[in-house]
């Protein structure tokens, strides 16, 4: 009897290799990311990076150096591989839940979020101030890995993530099924406590560094500022959305 395993991710969700990465996608394992060595021509890494777009991975280049820095067995051979500790949800998926529930949608759009703890505690906070869910793009941000999850102290089981390829065109799609898109900027001319967020809401988190990007805040209706009465001007990603969620959540409960 041929007792081979598929082998399983480990608990830090990293699959290393060319043969344990090939077989995760042989068996349907959800994978988020795969990195493969810059510059390295071998078919079967093409065969990989093929295999893993058709199944809605991200597929990116990294240096040796970051793929040493990432492994732990140090024989990744050109390959590293992230597991999704849940498939992905659609945007559609999402709504749909909030007209089952009879509610306004209310999601949150994270732009570019790169540090997983952060987006981990968006999930945790949408989680729990009752959003249907969060959107996030589907490059350069991080995704449903196991750092998330953990740091989501498991809401990523409850709350359904999408992620899009432009979100500059989600947000013109919401737009025309009836949702207020509402981005946080520190220069927003709408004061917090002046947006009406009963209604069908998006609320767009800009990335850690640079806050939104140009095409996204374009498209937002209200760009919202948060009180600052400090000596900072910024607050973290994941702080800056508990406050407008949690403003959502208090006008709700008043209408």
């Amino acid at each position: 009897m041929d007792d081979r395993r598929t082998p399983a991710p480990e608990a830090d969700g990293i699959i290393e290799g060319r043969n344990a990465v090939i077989e995760a996608l042989r068996a349907g394992t959800a994978i988020d990311k795969i990195y493969l060595q810059k510059g390295e021509t071998d078919k079967t890494l093409g065969h990989i990076a093929s295999r893993a777009r058709a199944a809605g991975a991200v597929v990116v280049e990294a240096d040796k150096r970051k793929l040493d820095a990432m492994s732990r067995t140090h024989a990744h051979q050109g390959v590293i591989a992230l597991s999704a500790v849940r498939e992905y949800a659609t945007v559609e998926d999402i709504l749909r839940s909030a007209a089952d529930k009879g509610e306004p949608p209310l999601l949150v759009i994270c732009d570019e979020l790169s540090d997983p703890h952060n987006l981990g505690a968006v999930i945790r906070t949408a989680e729990c101030a009752g959003a249907h869910g969060v959107v996030i793009p589907k490059r350069r941000s991080a995704g449903l890995t196991a750092v998330v999850a953990k740091t989501s102290a498991g809401a990523v089981a409850h709350v359904p993530v999408a992620r899009v390829p432009n979100l500059p065109a989600l947000l013109d799609d919401l737009k025309k099924q009836g949702v207020w898109v509402f981005g946080t900027a520190a220069d927003g001319t709408t004061a917090l406590y002046d947006a009406d967020l009963k209604g069908p809401a998006a609320i767009v988190i800009g990335s850690e560094g640079s806050g939104m990007g140009r095409l996204v805040a374009e498209r937002c209706d209200f760009l919202v500022s948060i009180p600052m009465r400090g000596k900072l001007n910024s607050l973290n990603a994941s702080a800056a959305a508990a406050i407008l969620l949690y403003e959502a959540v208090r006008q709700r409960s008043l209408s």
